[in-house]
Formats: C-alpha cells, sequence, structure tokens
C-alpha cells in the first residue's frame, strides 16, 4: 500500500507533527491486518534502501525482541540505513552485534550494573541529586531541562566512568549533537535538509563522536597505567577487557543512552505529574511504595527510545506475516507501549498501572537496557528531592521537543515553584 502523508514514518514532517496527531497515526496502523512497508529516504553520503516492515504491535515488538537469531541487530540496529563505517566506528557499540560479540561485551560492562554496585551508588545518587536541587533552587525557576532534569544523569555516567566535572557540561553538548542531529538548535544549522546542510549535521555528528571517542581513549590508558576503581578500570583491566575502539563506542552508548533518555524520562515525568494533579497526590500520599510503578508508567507513557532496527537473518514468519531474509523491521516502541490489546485505557497516564508490560526499555530478549534499573534509581532520587525541596513544583505550558525519529526528547520545559 502507499502511505498517506500523515502515516509515512519516513518522512521528517511525520515527526513535527504535534504527539497526539503522531499516536494517532500509530493507533491506525496497528488496526491495519499487517505491518506496513515503508519506504526509506535517501540519506546523502550514506544513501537509502529497500524500504522496512514497521513493527508497531506489542507482540510484534516483543516476540522479534526475543528472537534474536532470526531478528537481527546486525549491521545496525540504531540507524534505519546501513551505518558506513566513517560512522559505525564510533557508534557501533554492542547494541549493533549479535551472540558471541554481543554477549562478551554484555558480560563484560554489565559488572557496572550489578546489584552490589548500584547499592554503592545509593549515596552518590542522593548527594547529586540535593546538589542539582539546591542549585536550581538558588538560581529561580526556569528551564527544568537544562537545570535540573539534564545535570542528574549526565553526572551520574561520567561519574562512573570517571570522567572529570570539568568535562560534563561537554559530554553534555556532544550527546545533544548526537542525539539532536536533525534539530537545529543542536546542529545550528536550518531544517530545508539540503545536501549540504545534511553534509555539515553530518560532519557535527562525526566530530561528536570523535570527541567522545577520544576523551574515552585517554581514561583508558590513564587507567591502564594507574586504576582507580571507577568503571574504565574495570572494563580495561583484569582477564576480559575492551579494547580501545570498544571502550570508545561503548563510552558514546552509555553517556547518550544512560543520560538523554533518563534526563527525558525525569522531564516528562514532571509534566505528565503536572498535568494528572489526582496521579501526583497519590504518589505523594505513599511514595515509597509507588515512585517504581510510577517511574514505568512514565516510561511506557514517554518512551524516550522510540525505535530500533533489526534485520532478518532467513525467512520468517511472525503473528502471521511472511518475512524474507535480508528485510529489515523496525520495533516502534511507543506504538507497543500503548496497544489497546495489551494496555487498557493505553493512552491514560495512571501510575497504579498493573500489570504494566511496557518496552520502554527494549523488548525482553538479549538487548534488553542493562541500565534500566539504575534509570529507576535516578528518577526516584530526583523525584524525591524536587518534591522534599520544592514541593510547589509544576511545568508551565508546553514543552519544546526534540525533532527526532529515534529519541522522544525534551529540549526545554519551563517550570514554577
Amino acid at each position: 500500500m502507499t502511505l498517506s502523508a500523515d502515516l509515512d514514518l519516513s518522512q521528517i514532517p511525520f515527526w513535527r507533527l504535534p504527539q497526539a496527531e503522531r499516536m494517532e497515526a500509530f493507533r491506525r496502523l496497528r488496526a491495519l491486518e499487517r505491518p506496513v512497508l515503508v519506504p526509506e529516504q535517501k540519506v546523502p553520503f550514506i544513501g537509502g534502501g529497500p524500504g522496512y516492515y514497521a513493527l508497531v504491535r506489542h507482540a510484534d515488538v516483543t516476540e522479534a525482541s526475543r528472537n534474536a537469531a532470526v531478528f537481527s541487530s546486525e549491521p545496525c540496529s540504531n540507524s534505519i540505513p546501513d551505518m558506513p563505517r566513517w560512522l559505525g566506528v564510533y557508534f557501533g557499540s554492542m547494541i549493533n552485534m549479535d551472540d558471541p560479540r554481543h554477549a562478551r561485551l554484555r558480560r563484560i560492562v554489565s559488572r557496572a550494573f550489578t546489584p552490589r554496585i548500584l547499592a554503592k551508588m545509593e549515596e552518590d545518587l542522593a548527594r547529586a541529586a540535593a546538589e542539582i536541587v539546591r542549585r536550581a533552587a538558588e538560581e529561580g525557576p526556569g528551564d527544568f531541562v537544562t537545570q535540573i532534569a539534564a545535570r542528574l544523569p549526565v553526572r551520574v555516567i561520567c561519574d562512573m566512568m570517571g570522567v572529570p566535572a570539568r568535562c560534563h557540561d561537554l559530554v553534555l553538548r556532544r550527546t545533544n549533537v548526537i542525539l539532536g542531529n536533525a534539530d537545529p538548535e543542536y546542529t545550528g544549522l536550518s531544517p530545508d535538509f539540503s545536501r549540504l546542510n545534511v553534509a555539515r549535521g553530518l560532519a557535527k555528528l562525526l566530530h561528536a563522536g570523535y570527541s567522545l571517542n577520544r576523551l574515552a581513549a585517554r581514561l583508558g590508558d590513564e587507567r591502564r597505567r594507574r586504576p582507580t576503581g571507577d568503571l574504565v578500570s574495570l572494563l580495561v583491566n583484569g582477564e576480559e577487557r575492551l579494547s580501545s575502539q570498544e571502550l570508545g563506542s561503548f563510552f558514546i552508548l552509555l553517556v547518550v543512552a544512560g543520560s538523554e533518555t533518563t534526563r527525558n524520562a525525569i522531564a516528562y515525568g514532571l509534566k505528565l505529574l503536572t498535568d494528572h494533579p489526582e496521579q501526583r497526590e497519590l504518589l505523594l500520599a505513599d511514595f515509597d511504595a509507588r515512585i517504581v510503578p510510577a517511574c514505568d508508567e512514565i516510561v511506557r507513557y514517554a518512551t524516550p527510545v522510540i525505535q530500533f532496527r533489526r534485520t532478518l537473518t532467513r525467512d520468517h514468519e511472525l503473528n502471521g506475516t511472511a518475512y524474507r531474509k535480508g528485510d529489515k523491521v523496525v520495533l516502534f516502541y511507543n506504538s507497543a507501549n500503548r496497544d489497546e490489546a495489551v494496555f487498557e485505557r493505553p493512552d491514560a497516564f495512571d501510575i497504579t498501572r498493573d500489570p504494566n508490560p511496557h518496552v520502554g526499555f527494549g523488548g525482553p530478549g538479549p538487548h534488553y537496557c542493562l541500565g534500566a534499573h539504575l534509570a529507576r534509581r535516578e528518577m526516584t532520587v530526583m523525584f524525591r528531592e524536587l518534591f522534599a525541596r520544592l514541593p510547589g513544583i509544576r511545568s508551565v505550558g508546553e514543552p519544546d521537543f526534540l525533532l527526532s525519529n529515534f529519541i522522544n526528547g525534551v529540549k526545554h520545559l519551563r517550570y514554577t515553584c
């Protein structure tokens, strides 16, 4: 079928639509008999492709996630076009790998996310949140994202990796460019997507990747000579260790996925709890009992990571639809999280939702987010600190959203106390 403009997920104008209109489009796609084949747009200097099937139902997304042997993350999962080597060297990472390479890297980096390590971080998380909120209180209400939501995740990730405090703002700016490469605010380019502007945007993307890669390489070299006990020390020493290239791509993955997605969940959380005061009252009536399910409902409703791609390794039938070897499919987590077949009143924000089998941290299977528990902890400590120190905090107006088909991002959100 030929997609109408309001259903063509490959076009930038679709991602400029208000979120309510986009979610209505995904509802219409879920109602179709089978997944649609979306044409790919040719990207200057990268190329195009044969198109991809949009997996928009919860059942399709979860089944494809579980079956990594058929629905492969190679050659890449974080780009719909095949990523050229000159980008893959920085953005390849383990999310673009299948086992056994993926299993090896995940086994090494999972050292950072054990319950023991995360428990040791509790005090540091609470202290960081308190400092950030105290500083925001001194500055006065302004932009919730830049003053508060963006500060905790990037600090946590940088502290884990041993990145000096003087480099935290640099890391934040570079991640903004990487995930906001289609957004004029972060690229400084006009949004006409001419060949020249795309070239300039790719140059900025390449520079951001190179900058973070070099930062990680310097840290790795230092920790090989003088281990300090931070995450980089764990990753570059011992029997199983990361190479300099693996460390660089993992560092980019960690700071991008770990800081950007959690900051968006925190920003959406304030907006949702403002727009639904009854849910806010419910949360504050028993914060400790309700904050974890509240975090999961925020992640379900907002779905900070919109999609990832998979590629068929062989002919396969999924829920009645036949796919051929080499076909691309894109897993739309945002749509799966609003699937009427799974979630009662899917467009309602309900922190008591139970069960809540959302795929906001990726679907089940080998690529489920390693940092899901850490994200929940960061959200928990930040909301606890916000409501304790700034009990009247509320968002004002509508957020300024990121232009992206990959990250459901909030660039700016005004707030008051």
